[in-house]
């Protein structure tokens, strides 16, 4: 004979201050737990958005990232007559050699400088992204020192505004143009001319080389020929891939960071969860004998203690993922470890995190009600009864 669940949800509410307490303390726990794996979500959601899948990035090998590589424009030549790149409406293909260096720019809200993403572009460039829409002004025209930027950089840094002059590599470039590139690290870059960032720069070589393929299906083919091509010492990701690449490192170290910080705090939680529950099984000593002597067994006992610990848990869980939900209006920037530049993203609360974090809350409430259950399941039913 089972013990019926509204006895262990009753128990719950005639001792609400312990049970409020106790599941502060859990909430508080999972809400660290899911705001860190947002984070690292959000990380991660940026940067694999900012690609599509049909475009194809070419880099040096072993580089790891644009702002490490360099393609010479006769490597650049040669990946540009490959059969397999796109031709557009006008005839013209659909490929693109660009530029990535780093400046230092005044954040906003401290003064302090940090690294920006300035991106040589060409004129096909905004249409290889569609994800990158203009906001205010207009393109920048080729062949000149007028600039564009994304918004998380006008919303994060100084001096980046509309009609604003930005002075860098011995030069000063005119803001004429602002771009929404949405939740993509695009919205963190600072677009420009190519070629004369190449020259205010004295970069005699690309970053790399974008192109969309004519065929998805050919990328295969494609990447094993440039990449045993022995005029070349390149490598082909897609676009997609590749900026999931420059997500891994600091996507495992905020996921690191946030399980280390959660097991320190679970433990003073579960110590919480247990002390509560041992206090139920003192209290209630007499009512456990009566229980017993209407014949519910030790296991039934068992069982309404566990559901009374693991209730908790739910509760914690419930409340912590509620307000952690909240942080999906935060924006933060912190340093790329690939590019060391600053990315601007949003804390992402995907279904995932949610089951993570309330197994994760559950968990707390098994462990804190185990052994108060055990020893409730042990009383003998005379000792019990003496205390009535």
């Amino acid at each position: 004979m089972a013990v019926p669940f509204s006895y262990s949800l009753r128990n719950l509410w005639t001792r609400r201050l312990t049970t409020i307490l106790t599941v502060s303390g859990m909430a508080l726990v999972v809400f660290v737990f899911a705001t860190i794996l947002m984070l690292a979500e959000g990380l991660q959601k940026t940067l694999v958005e900012t690609g599509s899948y049909d475009n194809v990035v070419v880099i040096r090998k072993g580089s790891g990232s644009e702002v490490m590589s360099g393609v010479d424009r006769q490597q650049a030549s040669v990946v540009e007559v490959q059969p397999e790149v796109a031709v557009g409406p006008d005839g013209r293909r659909m490929l693109v050699k660009e530029l990535v260096v780093l400046i230092a720019l005044p954040k906003r809200d401290s003064g302090q400088k940090s690294n920006v993403v300035l991106r040589g572009i060409m004129e096909a460039s905004p249409v290889l992204r569609p994800q990158v829409k203009l906001v205010a002004g207009r393109l920048p025209r080729m062949g000149t020192t007028e600039v564009m930027a994304g918004m998380g950089i006008v919303r994060g840094f100084r001096g980046v505004g509309l009609g604003e002059t930005l002075c860098c590599g011995l030069r000063n470039w005119r803001i004429v143009g602002l771009f929404d590139a949405g939740t993509t690290g695009f919205n963190s870059e600072i677009w420009g001319d190519a070629d004369q960032f190449m020259q205010a720069f004295r970069r005699p070589v690309y970053s790399s080389v974008l192109f969309k393929l004519r065929e998805s299906s050919e990328f295969d083919a494609m990447k094993a020929r440039i990449e045993t091509d022995p005029r070349l010492t390149l490598e082909a990701r897609r676009e997609t891939r590749y900026y999931l690449d420059q997500s891994e490192a600091m996507a495992k170290f905020l996921r690191i960071l946030g399980l280390s910080l959660t097991i320190i705090f679970s433990l003073g939680a579960v110590i919480g969860a247990m002390i509560t529950m041992y206090s139920a099984v003192a209290n209630r000593t007499a009512e456990i004998g009566t229980l017993r002597a209407l014949g519910f067994q030790r296991r039934s006992i068992l069982l309404a203690f566990l559901v009374e610990s693991l209730l908790l848990g739910f509760l914690g869980g419930a409340v912590g993922l509620f307000f952690a939900s909240f942080m999906q209006f935060v924006s933060v920037s912190t340093m790329n470890f690939q590019t060391f530049a600053e990315l601007a993203f949003s804390f992402t609360l995907s279904p995932a995190i949610a089951v993570e974090a309330m197994l994760f809350s559950l968990g707390m409430g098994f462990v804190g009600g185990v052994l108060p259950a055990f020893q409730a399941a042990r009383l003998n039913i005379v000792d019990a009864l003496r205390a009535v």
